[in-house]
């Protein structure tokens, strides 16, 4: 199976601060990665050292066997990396279309306008907001810009998809939605690593669940194994009683 990426040793500090401690793990292509932990364990900072916005101090960040450690975030796109943020970004002045071409000039492809109108047609339509795509993209609700966020990224035509709580802040129909749209993508061929609290959500999607605490990993395996492991009860979940919650959820 081929390694899309390769984070190794990883290691992030912010002065005093140690967000990272020599995180490593390897992603295969057609893979979900689940990625959870409590507040402040660093996962977003993760997903920013991977995407080239805070560079570790410590370590190599390996995409399609190229090493990306200290590369730029629009090299990221351009090599077929994409993300989403935990706090969604629209360029609010701007249309549903016209976000999404952005993400289609700046992505993989470096596409004309025209092409970029084509892509953003097409996945519009995938993401179900094309019937929105002349409105302005700050009149949106919180669920459409989670889409729309989803489908600039996918304009960018990425191998792999960065999702940071996508499910933030959504209901259980649009949560059941979403991950089904999750699935969706990783149909396309297109592998995912996502940061979820969710966790009957991030349980039932992801193929391998890397937990972090403190900056430190502390488990990786099959949801089952993470669901089952003592020091992820312990530093995420906490109460026994959660954990049996966990994993009734993960049996539904």
């Amino acid at each position: 199976m081929t390694v899309l990426l390769s984070v190794q040793g990883v290691t992030k500090r912010f002065g005093g601060l140690q967000a990272l401690t020599h995180v490593t793990f390897d992603l295969p292509e057609g893979q979900i990665l689940g990625l959870i932990g409590p507040n402040g364990a660093g996962k977003t900072t993760l997903f920013n050292a991977i995407n080239g916005i805070y560079p570790p101090e410590e370590g190599r960040i390996i995409f399609r066997e190229k090493d990306v450690t200290t590369a730029k975030t629009y090299d990221h796109a351009r090599m077929g990396m994409a993300r989403t943020h935990q706090i969604v970004q629209p360029l609010n002045d701007l249309t549903v279309r016209e976000n999404v071409m952005v993400g289609a000039c700046f992505g993989r492809e470096n596409q004309s306008l025209g092409h970029a109108t084509d892509t953003a047609a097409e996945v519009l339509n995938f993401v179900e907001l094309a019937a929105r795509s002349d409105q302005l993209a700050g009149s949106l609700n919180v669920a459409q810009k989670k889409r729309l966020e989803m489908a600039r990224a996918l304009a960018a035509r990425p191998y792999l998809l960065l999702l940071d709580e996508v499910l933030a802040g959504l209901n259980s129909s649009e949560i059941g939605n979403m991950v089904e749209m999750v699935k969706s993508i990783r149909e396309r061929g297109i592998t995912i690593i996502m940061i979820e609290h969710v966790m009957k959500a991030v349980m039932s999607v992801s193929d391998r669940i890397i937990v972090l605490d403190y900056g430190e990993q502390i488990a990786e395996g099959t949801p089952e194994e993470i669901s089952n492991n003592e020091k992820v009860i312990e530093a995420y979940l906490g109460d026994p009683k959660l954990a049996e919650k966990l994993l009734r959820e993960q049996e539904d």
